[in-house]
């Protein structure tokens, strides 16, 4: 376009372009946030918003949204507004947006219009065909956003006429299920606005290489975004479904908690604890004006310490070796494939092999010494597998500079290599206590006992070493005793029923969520402590 041809908005500037295609990412933006607030229920679909019911100010935004960016890329394509189009959009955003049109068709020709087979999938074709013809055989203004911009419009359109309402619900045929409004409205929403977000990001960059890489942008950081405010919601509303009882029978004073006895040393320490907190320090009793889940935590927490201590030493001596003594061949690889292939064996065949070969070897009865070995074997690939990779990215030049000055090599794995490579161990670490934290299966099978314990039997794994005359010199029988876990223990209720359990089920997986989550804040600290140590 030359500059005598351009118009009054292009020769002053393209500020106020980037200021409506930016407002429209915005928008775009805003829309995607009432979807997902929409679908977690924080705005209700069924009532008015700003004084609007929810459908018109969804299907509103939704229209304006789709005809700024089918306006943008047609005065792109008329030259109203200078921008540095490509050839075509591409056959990514072609598969993309056929994809998209094919299942409206398909929907709008079997349930609306009551086709058969035949006759949907024509009309299925026939969309999905043209949504992919618009995309590719145009420039890329055009072809980026017509189909996006038509999507977001048809969409309004459908919630501002009242095709899909409030009272709106959804029965395919061939398919036992129902769908209704509150549901599927959000979700449609949340499409819609990630499609129309990332054209009008394209637009706002101007199309072409910019244009792509603020599109693919924004297309991250909305998806980043909901998947965060997902796990966010699913947290939040466990804290708030089991808040009240976790919280319930709560008191605070001086002698008002549970005594317990130490014997340390040949003395004997009772303490009168100044908090009582049945949910957390109290078992299962008849007497009991709060149940408790006291024996499963401590369960819970001697399972992930047995793990741990089992499989960190090994996981990582066998790191050492692989990466630092054995010469890559093929052995190294076979070693490799067995390990990714363990750390994706399903969590049951774990148990499967803790019932048939630990159990029998610990006295032919479920143990806590079992559970633990089981969990450890779970835990083992993972910490083989991030060690070795957390020393493989030390560079050599630590390891050659270190025998320059003469150390030897064992010298040089335990104090070069071994420090830098922590922070990775221990990420690795993290993530697969995360894992057996929360293994229901393996701990079914190898250690579960009662499911609802009183408090008398709460695992005391240090107060049971006993030393002995005759090898191995020491026993603890605490190790070969049936015990509960969180996991276990929450599994059992839901089967028993959440109304007549004893123990407040979203309590107690609050409980669990909150150990896991203190098992990750323990972790990252450590992690968060040697790498400030290491860059010192």
């Amino acid at each position: 376009m030359s500059t005598l041809n351009r118009s009054k908005l292009v020769r002053d500037g393209t500020s106020t372009v980037e200021l409506i295609a930016g407002a429209t990412v915005g928008l775009a933006a805003i829309v995607f946030a009432l979807g997902l607030a929409a679908l977690f229920g924080l705005l209700p679909v069924t009532e008015p918003v700003v004084g609007l019911p929810m459908a018109v100010l969804l299907g509103g935004l939704l229209t304006v949204t789709g005809l700024l960016v089918v306006g943008f890329g047609v005065a792109s394509y008329l030259e109203f507004v200078e921008t540095n189009p490509l050839p075509s959009a591409g056959l990514v955003a072609a598969t993309a947006f056929s994809g998209v049109w094919f299942v409206i068709g398909g929907l709008f020709g079997s349930q609306t219009l009551g086709f058969g087979f035949i006759g949907w999938l024509i009309v299925a074709l026939f969309t999905g065909g043209g949504a992919f013809l618009t995309t590719v055989l145009p420039r890329e203004d055009l072809g980026s956003t017509l189909p996006a911009g038509a999507l977001s419009i048809f969409a309004g359109l459908v919630f501002l006429t009242g095709l899909i309402g409030p009272e709106w619900s959804w029965e395919p045929i061939g398919l036992n299920a129902v769908f209704f409004y509150d549901i599927v409205a959000p979700v449609v929403v949340l499409f819609c606005a990630l499609y129309v977000g990332w054209a009008a990001a394209k637009a706002y960059g101007g199309f072409g290489a910019r244009g792509r890489h603020l599109g693919a942008h924004v297309l991250i950081y909305l998806t980043v975004t909901s998947i965060i405010l997902i796990l966010v919601g699913l947290v939040v509303f466990v804290v708030v479904k089991g808040l009240p009882g976790v919280t319930k029978g709560i008191e605070v004073g001086l002698g008002v908690g549970p005594s317990s006895t130490i014997a340390l040393f040949g003395f004997s320490y009772t303490i009168v604890w100044p908090v009582s907190w049945p949910m957390v320090m109290n078992g299962v009793a008849l007497l009991n004006d709060y149940n408790g889940v006291l024996p499963a935590i401590v369960g819970t927490i001697w399972l992930v310490i047995g793990s741990v201590l089992f499989a960190v030493p090994l996981g990582v001596g066998t790191a050492i070796f692989l990466s630092e003594y054995a010469e890559e061949g093929r052995f190294t690889k076979v070693v490799e494939v067995a390990t990714n292939a363990l750390w994706s064996t399903p969590s049951i065949v774990f148990g499967l092999f803790g019932f048939a070969f630990l159990v029998p070897r610990f006295g032919g009865q479920k143990s806590l010494l079992s559970g633990m070995l089981t969990l450890g074997f779970m835990l083992l690939p993972l910490v083989v597998i991030t060690s070795r990779e957390a020393m493989l990215a030390v560079p050599d030049e630590y390891r050659d500079g270190s025998a320059a000055l003469g150390v030897t090599k064992w010298q040089t794995i335990r104090s070069v290599v071994l420090p830098a490579a922590v922070p990775g161990i221990v990420t690795g670490i993290i993530l697969g206590v995360g894992r057996i934290a929360g293994e229901t299966a393996p701990i079914l099978l190898t250690m579960a006992g009662g499911t609802f314990l009183p408090g008398s039997q709460t695992a005391d794994v240090i107060g049971g070493f006993e030393f002995i005359t005759s090898p191995p010199f020491v026993q603890n029988p605490e190790l070969l005793q049936a015990t509960s876990a969180l996991p276990y223990q929450l599994y059992a209720i839901i089967t028993a029923g959440l109304t007549s359990a004893k123990i407040d089920a979203w309590g107690l997986a609050l409980v669990l969520l909150a150990i896991v989550l203190s098992f990750y804040a323990i972790g990252i600290a450590t992690r968060y402590y040697f790498r400030k140590k290491l860059n010192q």
